[in-house]
């Protein structure tokens, strides 16, 4: 039995799961913080989309959440704050201390609490990330505390939860758009992606051939390197550090969520001691193996986390390949990827409003400015992530036609000056007082050229194309 419960253990990754645990609790308080933040003028019970529509238009079955014993926006900043608490005494490394239960119980509660949200966040909360963190969280449970050594199928099954995240993402990108295929997805990308951050411009304008050379990289990064991850050491710890270095690159060029940040964390569960310990020489040490009944636990969540891999192994090699699919209400083991079309040019959705009671030629329009979207041609792109500035997400995919059923709702909390709605805006223009009317204008951007912005001094460029909300008011025509 000694033997097999050696065998069963991984006493050669204790740093990786030190960093997963307390990286994947980390997430988790700035997801349940962004909640805390921005759900209530969202989703709650005035929200542009409320959460109470789709309660009651599901069963717990469907959208399982402790939202369906009773929805208030009091409760859900209860749930947010727990959660952020609760992270946060993981990331400090105390339920890491004692049995393996009190980690597990941790991690479920950070779980099944944010299952809870998504499950109700309806278009604010339908990105492939919130599976991810669940997905990750949920793994993390059984990593066991620092009294034993790691759970090696856990940190094998978290290894296949890396793979799909990256084969997943390189094969909708072959599969999705041309552009990924010869080579010039980079042209548009960094220019037309949801949120730019302050060094996007200067990645769009790189050489040309270089974004070729970076295709090609991502295209080995995720097509190639995924398959490492089960090779033997030092092999595994390479792939894993090449992971953890695109997905710096990724951070770097752009505001993707936590997308990036749990993507590397969960790389580490392929790096091993040994090859930590060349950078960190303290790194190592013994542990005893995982007790008989933490083995039967793993064992058993083992054989679950298999089943759910079929449809998502199918997935992979299926022609109608699905892309931040989750194949269960547990958002457990489902596919990922992302940007598997590139589009080529960047329309932005405008508001405006004003105080003029009478519309004519002379009316003067100010615009309501975002936190991360694209608006003042002057203003350079900030960092959010890893925090999710969601209003601007949905903003991106209106610009692309999507439909938003949440941006009547908008329109008629500006006019009605709503505080809530309201500190989710950078600027709003009538400081606080309602405006009499609002309108919707959409507009191409571009970033300005090395010239042009020696010239002007804006970082962007753009062109009016159409008013597509004409002016609307709260008072009778």
């Amino acid at each position: 039995m000694s033997e097999f419960l050696t065998w069963f253990s991984a006493g050669d990754q204790r740093f990786a799961r030190l960093v997963l645990q307390r990286g994947i609790a980390a997430v988790f308080a700035v997801a349940f913080f962004n909640a805390a933040c921005q759900f209530r003028p969202l989703l709650g019970t005035h929200g542009l989309l409320p959460a109470t529509d789709l309660l009651a238009a599901t069963k717990f079955r469907q959208t399982p959440s402790i939202f369906h014993w009773r929805y208030s926006d009091g409760l859900l900043l209860v749930v947010a704050w727990t959660g952020v608490v609760v992270a946060l005494v993981v990331v400090a490394g105390l339920p890491q201390l004692g049995p393996f239960w009190l980690p597990l119980a941790a991690f479920g509660v950070l779980w099944a609490l944010y299952l809870s949200i998504v499950n109700v966040g309806r278009t604010f909360y339908g990105y492939g990330w919130e599976s991810l963190l669940l997905e990750a969280g949920f793994l993390a449970a059984f990593l066991g505390s620092d009294r034993t050594a790691p759970p090696a199928a856990i940190l094998w099954l978290t290894r296949w939860l890396v793979f799909r995240v990256e084969f997943g993402a390189g094969l909708i990108k072959i599969r999705g758009d041309t552009v990924w295929r010869d080579l010039t997805a980079l042209y548009y990308h960094h220019e037309t992606q949801p949120m730019p951050n302050p060094l996007s411009r200067y990645f769009h304008h790189l050489p040309r051939p270089l974004h070729r050379i970076e295709v090609l990289g991502n295209h080995f990064a995720q097509l190639v390197v995924p398959f490492l991850l089960f090779a033997p050491q030092p092999i595994a710890s390479i792939a894993a550090a090449v992971i953890i270095v695109t997905q710096l690159w990724l951070v770097l060029s752009g505001n993707f969520s936590w997308l990036n940040v749990v993507t590397m964390v969960l790389a580490f569960s392929a790096l091993g001691d040994a090859q930590v310990g060349l950078l960190i020489p303290s790194v190592g040490g013994g542990l005893p193996p995982i007790s008989v009944p933490f083995a039967a636990i793993i064992a058993a969540v083992t054989v679950f986390v298999l089943i759910l891999s079929v449809r998502p192994a199918l997935n992979l090699v299926s022609r109608r390949q699905l892309m931040n699919a989750s194949f269960n209400p547990y958002h457990l083991v489902g596919a990922y990827g992302a940007f598997g079309s590139i589009t080529r040019t960047r329309n932005e959705v405008v508001i405006e409003c004003t105080g003029s009671r009478t519309l004519d030629a002379d009316t003067v329009w100010h615009e309501y400015e975002f936190k991360g979207k694209p608006g003042d041609v002057r203003r350079i792109p900030r960092q959010f992530a890893p925090y999710h500035l969601r209003l601007d997400w949905q903003m991106w995919f209106l610009g692309l036609g999507a439909s938003g059923q949440w941006f009547p709702a908008l329109l008629t909390k500006l006019l009605q000056a709503d505080r809530a709605v309201l500190k989710l805006i950078r600027v709003d223009p009538m400081a606080g007082a309602r405006p009499t009317w609002v309108r919707a204008t959409l507009w191409e951007y571009r970033f300005s050229t090395n010239a042009e912005r020696r010239e002007t001094g804006n970082d962007w460029v753009r062109t009016y194309l159409a008013e597509i909300v004409s002016p609307r008011s709260l008072s009778p025509k």
